[in-house]
């Protein structure tokens, strides 16, 4: 009842929202600006990648966010990822008092022999880190929100009393059915990957038969394409609306997730084999400049 009336009697609450967001995105970058920090404004999410500054370029992305949170008390995130193993983390969080949190939505989602490191594999992480498993993917639980977090316990205890406080806990028939999944059906993320590898190999697959050299990843469900060199120059966003209405095909433009992501676009492995086939001939009929 409550969905029904939030869609019905709130329709322009997302403009609201949107509205915030925009505020606070020129709020941002046009105060970086101002001290000589100039970034382009992004067209869309909550975040703004900010190239770093000339005069700091040398430190590096991790070394410039730890000069950040230590000189001036703000807190970004640096363009890397865990890097090898994760210790610089580690070691940043324990020498400066923070909570490391490792979102491991992906760690049963994992092709060809790669295996997705866990931050608590890295000496010392348990007593600065906590890491999230989500039932989301590996049990194909989208959109009930099923989860439990590991790591160092003062942290656990605390979101506990947190949630404590803060609800009344998730449906108990999905908890109940949360329960048995992990407990009688162990081998059932290993069907779930088997499922995004094949379909990661047909759309990789077929891509590369028509000309739109991709190289497949090592794990989630998504595929990161860079745009055809002859379409490059559309960037990803027209590139993205050219796909949708010339060969019906969805995909996400790499701008929307950041800087970063611009010459590229996101395919999500959602469909089976047939329809990603059936995708691939549209895009091989419409992307005529392909060698």
């Amino acid at each position: 009842i409550a969905a029904t009336v939030t869609l019905n009697e709130a329709e322009e609450y997302p403009h609201f929202v949107n509205e915030q967001y925009l505020h606070r995105r020129d709020a941002l970058c046009d105060g970086l600006a101002r001290i000589g920090w100039e970034i382009d404004k992004p067209k869309g999410t909550m975040f703004v990648w900010a190239p770093i500054p000339e005069p700091y370029a040398d430190m590096g992305s991790l070394e410039f966010a730890k000069f950040l949170v230590t000189e001036a008390d703000v807190a970004t995130s640096p363009g890397v990822g865990f890097g090898k193993g994760g210790e610089g983390f580690v070691r940043f969080a324990r020498e400066h008092g923070i909570v490391l949190v490792h979102d491991f939505a992906y760690s049963d989602t994992a092709f060809d022999g790669y295996r997705p490191p866990s931050i608590l594999e890295v000496p010392g992480a348990k007593e600065v880190a906590v890491e999230f498993y989500t039932l989301t993917k590996s049990y194909s639980m989208a959109g009930w929100r099923v989860a439990f977090m590991v790591g160092n316990a003062e942290v656990v205890a605390a979101l506990t009393k947190l949630k404590s406080y803060l609800d009344y806990g998730t449906f108990q028939p999905i908890q109940i059915a949360s329960i048995v999944a992990l407990n009688e059906a162990p081998d059932y993320p290993k069907e779930v990957n088997e499922i995004y590898q094949s379909r990661r190999n047909a759309l990789c697959d077929g891509l590369n038969r028509i000309g739109w050299q991709v190289t497949p990843p090592k794990g989630t469900m998504f595929v990161w394409a860079p745009i055809p060199e002859p379409y490059a120059e559309m960037g990803s966003l027209e590139f993205a609306k050219f796909l949708v209405t010339d060969a019906e095909v969805a995909t996400s433009p790499g701008v929307g997730f950041g800087k970063g992501g611009e010459g590229f676009v996101r395919f999500a492995l959602i469909e089976n084999e047939q329809r990603i086939g059936q995708a691939v001939r549209n895009l091989r009929r419409s992307l005529t400049k392909l060698g």
